[in-house]
């Protein structure tokens, strides 16, 4: 079997020539029938990771398809998907081929991808049985022999169309070192980045030797074929981008974010516990359990805060203005997590929104209340309104407040954060550090410009080389 654009050799070749060892960024198609720890293919995918070249399947995705557990999760996260897919099917076992992601079935082609990102390798075969409804019972790697000669042009179809790229528009650019996924979604109507902003960071990368592409979340499968992953979405844990930044951190790619920081910082009451144990700086935060959240809210206060742990861009997070509402507020709360967190209300005209990149400044913003709201950002039946926002020199900007969010961040870790402060009588307190901070054009990069964009690469770039 050919498939235009490769080389076919064998697996002693492939671990014994020392010229098939040259040349990093190559990608490897792992197409041996074995992949037993120690055996010819387990050790394809190693050395190929070792030589800096790209295996498919990689060493954590063979570890993960000999764990029941992990084929168990799939088959629970997939279950409507399966139940849809082979609801026509009479017997009561069934086996799926998936050749790079497809199936010759255009009607499975859903399922076959759907598995393939979960099990990122050439050729696998999903077996599936029904006791009432379908399971999926086990995946595991096939060889080149197992594929039906009859299936054969379709396979070689398929790796052509797995190994296409499609090119960005424009001039051709400079020749790069190193590939970077930006993980985006276009229908995100508060994405952490706009299209204008994403253009600058791809146009950034390419100049100091990143070539950037945009992807999506059906990339999940591909993820290894990049150096590293750049998350421009809105995270949360239990989401797809936290299993995008596992599967990269796994991968050992650079990453922003990494899984550490969306698992600290989308969580409300592991901040609170973080700061407070650092003795940062706060409005006075208490974490409430359903036994004591009424008397914390009297000893706290009205007007107060609660906010859901995983709340975000101002979404899960209310203000309860008197003891009349807040036991219908909390029951409301408490439907969803067994803690919540309630803070001193501290009303300003703006809040500081300080980005840190690797524990150093990056930009300072002041942004403003949405109009007759107390939050910066206010939703209603008309839609998301926000305030204005205005962007200073970081040397501009008060020293302590500065000072202050890069202190919160170092703790979150070394990626890039945006910390929310507000001065209350006359000192800053930390109010949240976000891992996935706003970069938008004309916002956030109103004072550096396109520097913003190239100090974000190169920090990409500092990690990337040593490695």
């Amino acid at each position: 079997m050919e498939i235009p654009g490769t080389e076919l050799v064998s697996s002693y070749a492939y671990l014994s020539d020392p010229a098939l060892a040259e040349g990093t960024g190559r990608k490897v198609f792992n197409l041996c029938r074995s992949f037993k720890y120690q055996a010819a293919g387990y050790y394809v995918s190693l050395l190929a990771e070792a030589r800096g070249h790209r295996p498919l399947p990689s060493v954590s995705a063979i570890q993960d398809l000999r764990l029941a557990p992990v084929v168990k999760l799939v088959s629970q996260d997939l279950d409507e998907l399966i139940q849809e897919t082979l609801k026509r099917i009479k017997s009561e076992a069934f086996e799926l081929s998936i050749y790079f992601g497809n199936n010759l079935a255009e009607r499975h082609g859903r399922l076959a991808k759907a598995i393939f990102n979960a099990f990122p390798a050439p050729l696998l075969r999903a077996k599936f049985e029904r006791n009432g409804s379908w399971k999926l019972t086990s995946v595991r790697v096939i060889g080149l022999g197992e594929v039906p000669d009859s299936h054969r042009e379709f396979v070689v179809q398929q790796a052509e169309r797995y190994l296409r790229r499609v090119p960005r528009k424009g001039k051709a650019s400079a020749p790069t070192r190193f590939d970077l996924a930006i993980l985006h979604d276009p229908e995100d109507p508060m994405p952490p980045s706009d299209a204008e902003a994403l253009k600058r960071f791809i146009a950034a990368g390419e100049s100091v030797g990143i070539s950037c592409d945009l992807i999506r979340k059906d990339a999940y499968g591909r993820i290894a074929e990049y150096d590293a992953l750049f998350i421009r979405e809105t995270t949360y844990v239990n989401h797809h981008t936290y299993r995008f930044a596992r599967r990269a951190e796994a991968e050992e790619m650079v990453v922003i974010d990494d899984p550490g920081s969306i698992r600290r910082c989308t969580n409300k009451v592991y901040l609170a516990e973080t700061l407070a144990r650092h003795r940062v700086a706060t409005p006075k935060t208490l974490i409430l359990s359903k036994e004591n959240a009424l008397e914390g809210l009297q000893a706290l206060g009205f007007p107060c805060v609660l906010k859901r742990p995983d709340s975000s861009f101002s979404n899960g997070v209310e203000r309860c203005d008197s003891g009349d509402h807040a036991a219908d507020m909390l029951a409301a709360f408490f439907e969803n997590s067994d803690l919540l967190v309630a803070q001193e209300y501290v009303p300003t005209d703006f809040d500081w929104r300080i980005g840190v990149l690797g524990g150093e400044p990056l930009y300072a913003c002041r942004y403003g209340m949405a109009a007759d709201h107390w939050q910066i950002v206010k939703r209603d039946d008309e839609g998301v309104h926000t305030g204005n926002a205005e962007t200073l020199p970081v040397d501009t900007a008060p020293e302590d407040v500065v000072k202050l969010a890069v202190r919160a961040a170092k703790l979150m870790g070394d990626g890039l954060y945006g910390v929310d402060l507000k001065t209350v009588r006359g000192k800053p307190v930390v109010i949240e550090v976000n891992d996935n901070p706003n970069i938008d054009a004309g916002v956030e990069d109103a004072a550096l410009g396109d520097e913003l964009y190239v100090r974000v690469m190169n920090h990409f770039l500092s990690k990337l080389e040593p490695r």
